[in-house]
């Protein structure tokens, strides 16, 4: 096949003495072996998306490689010395379970050292959480994780943190993306200053683990913890180091590990996708809980930011709960706690995402605190806390399965959310209830809100034309009515327009720009679009809701629900 110009100008730039032989040796091997592949690796440079930078590991500009996360290093560290000028500069660098994850965060270090910056190194593997924490305990301008999230083996990633312990957002990383782009491969300083990595471990461990007590422990009677009996997965992720520990030290001592996926393993051999939204990754937890009686399940996923609960129905059988779920019952209990510690004052927020359930919403009034709306990501989340340093943040969380419980990480954070959701499910046991009839009386006392996400997966150069054309026939011919419910809002996120389609006025929506198109319902229905940041899928949300007049009716209002889930579903054609 004929590469087109801009991508043969591209592999003969990698072809020059500035790279490695063994890079050379795999071009060259593309080129006769396998074009179609040559073409995918060239055709674009990686992306920043809602989770920072991931990819296919391998040669080329759209791959992660010593090259690429070398460049993006290097135009990061010109950056810095550029916003903080007369400054010591330090940074915090953290990895998980993936291939070459640890080699990859010492070419980070090197690169950063080479260039003067003081650099903390954990010396194994970490969760994503703990790296956002360490990077505020010792002052860093920066912080780097070597990650992939729960992406397949072949991938991994490079999640960029600022001072205040979150993700990068507007405008500084379209800043930063542009030093970088405007790098040569030349100019990255490889050769490392050793005397200025510095191997970090035991001591940001423990305090890690205390502050993930302090933030989500309320004071829970112990002969309540024992009784709770737990099973854990880390999925052969980075949890295991930390997760635990936390909920020992917080006093739960029946804490059954899955044997098989507790130790770290990029290849995730006993799952298909190491994904706690996934029920198939869970199979294994659920068995084990299954045969010893447990009351609740808990996975997280390989970097462990994202936490999956099962929990016993009224039936006594196992079920996963989704993110909405978990994030409205962790939001109702920390709002309650706060409540009864008259901690309530009208200067709090919860802050959550545009394509998660509304409910966050009904429950924020119920308490008289303020609920933030922003963008996917958590970064957006952690960016309310600078945005309104006058409000106390509670706690937050997205469909995705992530929470944050109060400040100190700065991400979402399964260490902390595991032992909120113990701690939940504690409390509900040993006062006769469950976490599955709290969530029910959730919906008795603030409405029944149901969500279902369908991801259509769309590889390679072909499958991302596609997912742009699926979003621009949505602009172009927007839905008028769906499941005989009148479509009576859009929003679109890419202009920044909500248009009311009862009388065709226009609003300017302030939340930053995102390829995002919202339609509401007369209903209270809502149907979100979104092609995914960080994996090549196009996601659709649908949210309806009714009121639940008591927990008796739920199984007749909750099969209702599915069935106006169904039928819009089938209107959109993509069921």
């Amino acid at each position: 096949m004929e590469l087109p110009t801009k991508i043969l100008t591209a592999v003969n730039e990698w072809l020059t003495p500035i790279f490695d032989k063994q890079t050379h040796d795999e071009i060259k091997e593309m080129m006769t072996s396998s074009p179609k592949n040559l073409e995918e690796s060239f055709y674009k440079n990686l992306e920043f998306g809602t989770g920072g930078m991931r990819g296919i590991m391998g040669v080329g500009t759209n791959r992660i490689n010593k090259y690429t996360l070398g460049k993006n290093t290097q135009g990061l560290s010109n950056y810095m010395r550029k916003v903080f000028p007369n400054k010591d500069l330090k940074v915090a660098i953290a990895f998980d379970c993936r291939h070459n994850s640890q080699t990859l965060a010492k070419v980070v270090a090197d690169v950063f050292s080479a260039n003067g910056i003081k650099v903390y190194l954990f010396s194994d593997l970490r969760p994503t959480p703990e790296l956002s924490f360490a990077l505020k305990y010792l002052g860093c301008q920066a912080g780097i994780v070597l990650t992939a999230s729960h992406n397949p083996p072949e991938y991994n990633g490079y999640k960029v943190y600022w001072e205040d312990g979150g993700q990068l957002v507007p405008p500084q990383d379209a800043e930063i993306i542009n030093v970088i782009e405007e790098l040569k491969y030349d100019e990255i300083k490889f050769d490392a200053n050793e005397d200025l990595i510095e191997y970090i471990d035991s001591e940001i461990d423990a305090a890690f683990i205390k502050s993930s007590i302090e933030n989500a422990s309320f004071n829970t009677p112990a002969a309540a913890k024992s009784d709770l009996n737990i099973v854990f997965t880390s999925l052969h992720g980075t949890s295991i180091m930390s997760v635990p520990e936390t909920l020992a030290q917080a006093g739960y001592t029946n804490v059954n590990l899955v044997p098989e996926q507790s130790e770290p393993n990029g290849d995730f051999p006993t799952v298909k996708s190491p994904n706690p939204e996934e029920p198939e990754a869970l199979k294994m937890a659920l068995e084990l809980a299954d045969k010893i009686q447990a009351d609740i399940v808990i996975g997280t996923d390989p970097d462990c930011d994202r936490l999956g609960v099962a929990v016993r129905n009224n039936e006594g059988e196992m079920m996963l709960l989704n993110g909405n779920q978990t994030m409205v019952l962790m939001t109702g209990f920390l709002l309650e706690k706060w409540q009864k510690a008259g901690k309530i004052s009208g200067n709090q927020f919860v802050g959550t995402t545009i394509v998660s359930t509304p409910m966050m919403m009904e429950l924020a009034t119920a308490y008289q605190v303020e609920c933030k709306v922003g963008l996917t990501g958590f970064k957006w989340i952690a960016k309310m806390i600078n945005d309104f340093p006058d409000l106390e943040f509670i706690g937050g969380g997205e469909e995705s399965f992530g929470f944050m419980v109060g400040d100190a990480v700065r991400d979402k954070d399964a260490v902390a959310s595991s032992l909120l959701i113990c701690e939940i499910a504690a409390i509900a046991k040993a006062n006769g209830s469950s976490v599955y009839q709290e969530l029910l009386n959730l919906y008795v006392d603030f409405g029944f809100y149901k969500e279902f996400l369908v991801s259509i997966t769309k590889k390679g150069i072909e499958g991302l034309e596609e997912i742009k054309q699926m979003m621009v026939d949505m602009r172009t011919n927007p839905i008028k009515e769906i499941n005989g419910e009148r479509i009576i809002m859009m929003e679109d996120y890419q202009t920044s327009i909500a248009t009311n389609l009862l009388t065709g006025e226009k609003e300017t929506m302030t939340i930053p720009k995102s390829d995002v198109l919202i339609y509401y319902t007369d209903e209270g229905s809502k149907i979100a679009a979104r092609p995914s940041g960080t994996e090549p899928k196009i996601k659709f949300y649908v949210s309806v809701n009714t009121n639940l007049d008591s927990v008796d009716d739920f199984k007749e209002v909750n099969a209702k629900l599915d069935t106006k889930i169904k039928r819009i579903l089938e209107d959109l054609k993509i069921d």
